[in-house]
């Protein structure tokens, strides 16, 4: 059996034990070349906003034979149109340019008419004003914050907020990664884009709230007497919770990647591509996140407080003086041996003095 299967099948057993919180530098490390990756791709490319964002003029057209996305492109910019995005979708052209007067708007379509031979009512035409771009994006913006609101309240209310703080340091965390993705791969950010965004941060939290409760389940045991830190109760949870977390990523990842891989590829279904992008990519984030980012930063939080730094303390000294009495009774049997043998030769050289 290959290692795969053979990790596979102890992951399933629950036979595997993962030092998640032990190895919080490799994932701060990881997490910070990400963020990194991510924030100079916002800074450097920049987000691809949609015509609904940043206001423009949209032409969607059946699309001929033999047509190509270059000709499509050459027919708008010999009309005089110069910022040009055309897109497939399914049996249909889309083309979204700046925004143009409505003069404009017609030239462009009887140019498309006359270029493709179809009929001028034919050629669907939408103008969006900057200003309700503008009040969509700040919309947008109102929902993401009542969003982060509502998720600190709750998560204070049903928890603690230490789990609070560090779950939505873990959805900021997916958030950037997410956009530092869009950003590089150029794909524009739509309404649907945002709707994404929303669906990947209410996935992060449900990942997140399963974590927590079996900490708060498994380091309620924890007292005076306790015989674990409450970073190994932490890790223990964490390894409980594992094959759960990575079944409900797995089952929700691959109807997303059908239709970010397949369905656009494919059947040309291109208004759901930024959708199952944002999916796609947050699903991965988040269940990572609430593993390697989320829980890690609680135990640090919480290993602060006096009930648990004193239990830390407490086992810490008895293992390092169980250390030291193993190692002692290692040496008293050698030291032992060792006086023999050497008894046994003085013995020896006296008997041959003696003769």
């Amino acid at each position: 059996m290959s290692a795969i299967g053979r990790l596979g099948r102890r992951l399933y057993r629950g036979e595997v034990d993962i030092d998640f919180v032990g190895r919080y530098k490799l994932w701060s490390i990881l997490s910070g070349a990400l963020l990194l990756i991510s924030v100079l791709g916002l800074v450097i490319q920049g987000l691809n906003l949609g015509v609904e964002f940043k206001g423009g003029s949209v032409f969607s057209f059946t699309k001929p034979p033999a047509s190509t996305i270059e000709h499509v492109r050459s027919t708008f910019e010999e009309a005089g149109v110069h910022q040009v995005i055309v897109q497939e979708t399914g049996s249909r052209w889309r083309v979204t340019t700046e925004t143009m007067p409505t003069s404009e708007v017609t030239r462009v379509q009887n140019a498309i008419s006359a270029e493709f031979g179809i009929p001028g009512n034919q050629v669907d035409k939408q103008i969006i004003g900057a200003t309700w771009g503008g009040e969509v994006l700040n919309k947008a913006i109102i929902g993401l914050i009542v969003f982060m609101i509502a998720i600190i309240l709750y998560l204070t209310m049903a928890f603690e907020w230490k789990m609070a703080l560090a779950a939505v340091v873990a959805l900021f965390h997916d958030l950037v990664i997410t956009a530092g993705v869009y950003a590089w791969s150029g794909f524009e950010v739509t309404p649907a884009t945002m709707l994404g965004f929303l669906t990947i941060l209410g996935y992060s939290l449900y990942d997140a709230v399963v974590v927590f409760d079996m900490i708060k389940e498994v380091t309620a045991k924890l007292g005076t007497a306790s015989k674990m830190t409450y970073t190994e109760a932490a890790n223990n949870a964490l390894n409980h919770t594992l094959i759960r977390s990575l079944n409900t990523s797995l089952v929700a990842i691959l109807p997303v990647a059908a239709i970010l891989f397949i369905g656009t590829t494919l059947f040309g279904a291109g208004t759901l591509k930024d959708l199952s992008l944002a999916l796609f990519v947050g699903m991965i984030v988040g269940t990572y996140s609430s593993l390697c980012v989320a829980t890690p930063l609680l135990v640090l939080l919480k290993e602060r407080e006096p009930k648990y730094a004193a239990i830390a303390k407490r086992l810490a000294a008895q293992r390092g003086a169980a250390v030291q009495d193993a190692v002692a009774k290692r040496k008293v049997p050698a030291t032992a041996a060792s006086s023999a043998k050497g008894g046994g030769g003085t013995v020896a050289t006296a008997k041959r003095k003696k003769r």
